[in-house]
């Protein structure tokens, strides 16, 4: 039986992470990976355009995208500006109504408002029209984002770590990183207090996880300083959020399975506005009528999930090489999500298509690893009305008859890809490690917390248990889709438990095996007492 920390080595070398240096960094706590915001093309120009328009008074907003890392965005951005002006505004658009990103009609409402200066975050690196619109109606535009650019940058100032050129040494900031670089060079340029920094971290920690880039380089940076501030509890519309569903402790995953849907909630079932006016309220009524709001939207979030998982899983045939479906009826605010999850099920490439009653259909795709959705579909660019999003996930407008061209093209370009790179398929689901189940431990489970935070770019290690012995099956909930089961080798037993696709795999785990088991540990803190378990993603009958 090798020591706990012994086993968190050979995973890290397994990694790649062998340089002392490089290792030191990965496991400190208080990681020095960050940048100079200077470095960013556009940074300069874009801070001198903010500042000169907050000096003469002029009306500024602050114009962002309907999901966590949008919302993020518009406090860590609106919080800093709020120091150099008090005519300030900021815009979210209807996911229903307008859709992602800038359009006309916002653009002109605004400039009716008085606006002088529109500052977008996480979107506009593609809206050329709109921004060409704003100009013609006399704004200033200053176009920030992480998303990846087309052919044309928009004609005015811009800041975005993949423009062509960028000489920024990190270039998967989340839009919220973006925001929070260029709150970094408002500091220094402005001589503002410094705390201003760290009272941000909390936010941008959240959105980057929220936003799933890769946790590597300074987004690692960002999100453990970003979980220590989360964890101070300074913030009070986060800390009556986490109280309301029931987090003791925030981690990557307790953000990413219990925050974040919270904030996206509100943009898909509501309004995304009353997400930033639960995270920039102080006055604890109102704190506690936007946390009420948030729980409400995420139940309704819920149901409708379930909902059209199971309209889209009665489509399947089986044996796609991506899933492109027309589904009617279901609730446009949670297709990304049900993409996700059927992403997550069939190990394809998802991408479902919502008609919006006006002869267009709303799209949004969720990828596998070693898939670039995007440049999947960038081919068929000419058929959309608007697109975009990045290597994993993906959005766009099209009008009905588009529907087939798209579907086809995109069908044939996904088998020509797994013809000549087949190995896609199974990309990221072996294990890094075999391990006996003696070896299953709250001492591992406490060694591999070194390695978080967890997400894109940096899982919780996938670790085997190989040939072992299956006892103890206790099948839970109302369809008995989940089992909680000992794994017995050597005279040792690791506690397991797999959710949702128990039933699939009822008669092995009946039978006691022997199985093959890949999955995670994970320690849990109970009564006071911390206990390990293996969670299971895969559970085969063993080889021989």
């Amino acid at each position: 039986m090798r020591p706990a920390q012994t086993i968190v080595e050979q995973i890290l070398s397994g990694r790649g992470l062998d340089d002392p240096a490089v290792r030191e960094e990965y496991l400190s706590p208080h990681p020095k990976a960050t940048y100079d915001p200077f470095l960013m093309l556009g940074m300069e120009e874009g801070v001198d355009l903010i500042r000169s328009h907050a000096e003469k008074g002029n009306r500024i907003c602050v114009y962002g995208d309907y999901d966590a890392d949008g919302v993020t965005s518009i406090c860590i951005l609106y919080s800093v500006l709020s120091l150099l002006t008090d005519n300030l505004d900021w815009y979210i658009p209807s996911r229903f109504t307008e859709g992602y990103g800038l359009n006309e009609g916002a653009v002109e409402a605004l400039k009716e408002k008085g606006t002088d200066l529109l500052i977008t975050v996480d979107c506009g690196i593609t809206s050329l029209k709109e921004v060409e619109r704003a100009r013609q109606l006399g704004m200033d535009v200053l176009v920030t984002d992480h998303h990846q650019p087309g052919p044309e940058l928009p004609d005015c100032v811009v800041i975005d770590p993949k423009q062509e050129g960028e000489t920024y040494p990190f270039p998967h900031l989340a839009g919220c990183g973006v925001a929070f670089k260029i709150l970094q060079a408002l500091q220094r340029k402005c001589g503002l207090p410094r705390d201003v920094i760290s009272q941000a971290l909390d936010l941008v920690g959240a959105g980057t996880v929220g936003d799933i880039v890769p946790l590597v380089d300074e987004n690692r940076t960002i999100v453990k300083y970003g979980l220590e501030k989360l964890n101070q509890g300074n913030r009070a519309s986060v800390r009556a959020l986490a109280e309301a569903i029931s987090l003791e402790k925030i981690t990557s995953d307790s953000i990413a399975f219990g925050i974040v849907p919270h904030i996206n909630a509100a943009g898909r079932m509501g309004s995304a506005g009353d997400a930033v006016n639960l995270l920039m309220a102080d006055e604890e009524e109102e704190i506690r009528r936007q946390v009420d709001r948030l729980v409400q939207y995420n139940r309704e979030r819920k149901k409708a999930q379930e909902e059209a998982v199971d309209r889209c899983e009665a489509m399947v045939r089986g044996g796609e090489d991506i899933l492109f479906l027309r589904v009617d009826g279901i609730h446009e605010g949670i297709a990304g999500i049900a993409a996700g999850k059927l992403k997550e099920e069939i190990r394809r490439p998802v991408i479902l298509a919502t008609p919006s009653g006006d002869g267009l259909l709303k799209g949004t795709g969720r990828s596998i690893p070693g898939v670039d959705i995007r440049a999947l579909l960038d081919v068929s660019r000419e058929h959309f009305l608007k697109f975009g999003g990045h290597a994993g996930a993906c959005g766009f407008t099209m009008r009905e008859e588009e529907f087939e061209p798209v579907k086809t093209a995109a069908e044939a370009d996904m088998a020509r890809l797994l013809t000549e790179h087949p190995e896609i398929i199974e990309a990221g689901s072996e294990a890094e490690i075999t391990l006996e189940p003696a070896e299953i431990t709250v001492d591992l489970a406490q060694a591999l917390c070194a390695m978080e935070p967890f997400g894109e770019g940096n899982p919780a290690p996938r670790i085997a248990l190989k040939n072992v012995q299956i006892a103890q099956v206790r099948f839970m909930g109302a369809q008995q889709t989940h089992v909680r089961f000992m794994a017995v080798r050597g005279g040792a037993a690791a506690p397991c438990v797999f959710f949702r696709r128990a039933q699939d795999y009822a008669d092995l785990l009946n039978s006691g095996g022997p199985a093959d088991l890949v999955g995670t540990v994970s320690g849990q803190v109970w009564n006071g007492r911390t206990r390990v378990q293996f969670m299971v993603e895969d559970i085969q009958r063993a080889s021989k």
